[in-house]
Parts: structure tokens; sequence; C-alpha cells
């Protein structure tokens, strides 16, 4: 079959069959007024090495990770990737078949996602895990939802620690749902506990936070889910993977739904997207979670096979009976996820943990040798940490960019309290050597 007709042969074949004498019948109910005359402007077509060189001169004048610093984190982590990583992911029986529409012959998917879901249970220390969801921020919202749905309650209570386009998406979610979100505001970059025991009350819900925060700080999680517990209401926190590889396991301190964003395991930062979120749950929640939940079973002849155990979303069962609209899950992220925690397995997860932890202090402490910068919270860190600095924060992140940097984050951008403060993070990534470039920058800055 000929997809595109190269001589006019071809051209009169195909208008044959389909009853026309020309090209331009075709657009006959288009009327003449509106029709474009003449030839697009468009290049003359390019040999495959005329384009590659084309393309290569194009991106040459794009910043990429590869050759510049990355000290920006705030939701999207530059941590690195192994080149194995990308080798199966590319395999065509995993690329093409991302999701198994097909459950009983997709038995390599299934498989695939089934041992993602076995990860982030043994990450999460919870019972039982989904097939994964957009990202972070959706996992987040989908959370507030399903809170609401178990105690038949319509207020949500959300720390201002938490990401603030993660709180935006909720608050979207919430508002076409009737629920009611409390925001509570923060001391000294975490949650304020006076003010969080006002917010929570027999009408909430769920109390939904984010650890480490997105400050970078690690929050009080015992007390706030002891404030939650108290109230009857569920306790979600949102957290970064590669944290738990050295912080305690949510279900440790009491968190009923955990949720977070899977990018940091093995996907690149990629302009802000695909990711994915992943979600877990304690058991006694599993049917009120939203996607997709794979099992392992055996067949008639009594062999190992998978299938899909919970299908909650309104595709596959009745409209009123759906728990979600969510529509997809990030299948080959969630396959890049389950190949980059098998290559770390734990050890190695936790080196790339204490090499965050370890770099990002040091990386304070050097900035806090130069005059004009002050560390604005006192709160324990993870991997990103706040400063203030006497220095138009842009104007830093021109400086630093000139240097081949991708500088920090300016906060005045969400928090008009933190004007003049940036957020910096630190990964495993990053060197001795960019680690003094940046503070010989912000010096020169600040002078």
């Amino acid at each position: 079959m000929r997809y595109l007709p190269n001589t006019e042969a071809d051209r009169r074949e195909m208008l044959a069959a389909i009853g026309l004498e020309s090209v331009e019948e075709l657009f006959s109910d288009i009327p003449e007024a509106v029709r474009f005359k003449g030839r697009l402007e468009l290049p003359e077509a390019m040999s495959e090495l005329e384009l590659r060189r084309h393309m290569a001169e194009l991106a040459s004048g794009s910043s990429d990770l590869d050759r510049f610093a990355c000290f920006l984190g705030a939701g999207a982590y530059d941590h690195f990737i192994p080149s194995v990583v990308g080798h199966i992911l590319s395999r065509a029986e995993f690329y093409t078949a991302y999701t198994p529409y097909q459950a009983e012959i997709s038995q390599g998917v299934l498989q695939s996602i089934y041992e993602y879901q076995t990860m982030i249970c043994r990450l999460t220390g919870m019972d039982v895990a989904n097939a994964s969801m957009y990202d972070g921020a959706t996992a987040l919202a989908e959370a507030g939802l399903m809170t609401t749905g178990i105690t038949r309650r319509k207020a949500l209570v959300i720390s201002s620690t938490v990401h603030p386009e993660y709180r935006e998406v909720v608050k979207t979610y919430a508002g076409g749902a009737d629920i009611e979100v409390r925001e509570v505001p923060y001391t000294d970059g975490v949650t304020d506990l006076d003010a969080l025991q006002k917010a929570v009350g027999q009408d909430t819900a769920g109390v939904l936070i984010q650890h480490p925060n997105f400050f970078g700080n690690l929050e009080p999680v015992s007390d706030i889910g002891g404030v939650a517990k108290e109230a009857g209401a569920l306790f979600v926190p949102c957290v970064d993977p590669i944290s738990l590889a050295l912080l305690r396991a949510p279900a440790d301190y009491g968190a009923d739904i955990v949720v977070g964003e899977g990018q940091p395991l093995g996907n690149p930062v990629s302009f802000g997207g695909p990711y994915l979120g992943f979600f877990a749950a304690r058991q006694k929640f599993m049917r009120r979670m939203p996607g997709r939940i794979v099992g392992a079973t055996v067949d008639a002849e009594g062999k190992r096979g998978f299938v899909l155990t919970l299908q909650t979303r309104e595709q596959h069962i009745r409209r009123e009976r759906a728990t979600s609209n969510i529509c997809s899950n990030e299948a080959l992220c969630a396959l890049a996820a389950t190949v980059y925690l098998s290559l770390m397995g734990p050890s190695g997860l936790r080196g790339v943990a204490e090499q965050c932890l370890k770099k990002s202090h040091y990386t304070l402490e050097r900035l806090l040798e130069i005059p004009g910068v002050t560390r604005e919270f006192s709160a324990p860190f993870f991997k990103e940490f706040v400063v203030r600095v006497e220095a138009d924060p842009d104007t830093v992140n021109e400086r630093l960019y000139e240097r081949g940097i991708i500088g920090g984050l300016n906060l005045g951008r969400f928090y008009p309290e933190l004007d003049g403060c940036m957020m910096f993070c630190v990964t495993e990534k990053r060197t001795g050597a960019e680690i003094e470039d940046l503070v010989e920058v912000i010096r020169g800055c600040v002078r």
C-alpha cells in the first residue's frame, strides 16, 4: 500500500479510489475566499545527514544538564541515571506496549508494573501501591479526594510548605468536588503545629504535608500525624523517594496514604515531564485507591501469572462506581524507576541519599562563609536549603548562567515574604569544583 503519492500516476490512482479527479476537489467545502494560494514558505527537503547537522546546530543554542551544573530543584531533580535504564526502556516490547490493554497477553508489562508496586511498598512501608499516577501533584490531589471518600468528610488541611504548584492542583481537584481546602502557615520553614491544631477539626478528611517539604526541611511528621489521628482524619505525606533511603518509612510514623514524585528514580528532568506519581496506602483502603493495581496469581496449570487485580477508573467500570477519572498510568516512567531501583539496590540508593545530604550541607557551609549570605531557616534539611542573599536573586542566577551554572529558585515568586531568598538543591552529581564555582560567583554578586 502506498502512503505518499510519489508520481502523478500515483496521485491519479489515489484520487480515483475515492471518486475524485483533482486534489482541489478535496477542499471543495472550504470557501474559495479563505483558501491559501501559492506555496508555503518552507525549506526544501534535506537528506538525513543534512537534517542531523541542522538539528545539532539548533540544539547547540540551548543549555542542557549535560553541559550545565544544576543547583535547581523544587520538584525536578538532576540525579544520575545509569545508561542501562535507557537501554531497557528502548526495547520494543516495553516501549510500544506501555499499558496492558490486553492484560492476559501483556505478561511482561504486567510483571514490570508488579515489581514497581513492590518496590514502592518497600520504600514507603505501605501495604499496597498502584500502577503509578500522572505525577506527584496529581497523586497528592487524588489522595486528598480519597480521604474524603473514606471519611465522608468535606475538608482538607494542607501545609503551606507543600510545593505551591501541588497545592494549586489540590485546590483545583477539590473545587470540582465541593471540598474545602485550608492552608496552614509555616514557622521556621516547617508546618506551624499550633496553627495546624486549630485548622484540623471533626470535618477534616485528610492532613496533607510534604516531607522533606518544599524548602527541603524535615517536618515534625510524628507530631503532625498525631494531630490528624486525634481528629479522626487521615494522614497523607508527599515524600521524596531518594530521601527514604535515610529517613523513616512513612508507615512507621503513621501515614495512611503515601504519595510522591517518582522522577528522581531514573527519569530525566525533561522540561517538566513526563513524570510519574507514586501512590501507596494501607491495605484496608485498597479498594478506594485510584488507577490500577497489578496482582500475582497462578493459571490453570499452576504457573505464575499477572493480572489487573483492581481497575477502579471509569474506563473499566460504571462511572458512578469509579473512584477516580485518572486516565492512564505512566508505565514507561514507572519501568525506568523499577530498573533504577533494581540497579541501585538498598545500599546504592542509600549511597545516593548520603551524597545528597553531605554535599548539600557542605555547600551551605561554604555559602555561609560569604558576607551577605545568611541561612533563612534552622530546621534540618535533606538536599535543598534556603538562604537569603544581599543581591537580586535573578541577577545572581544570570551571573551563574554565564558561568555554566543553573542557579537556585527565587522564592519570592511563590512566597512574597521570602523575597530575596534563594533555594538551592545539591544532588550526588554535583562535584567539588562545581560547588566552588557556585560559591565564587555568588561571592562576586554580594560584594
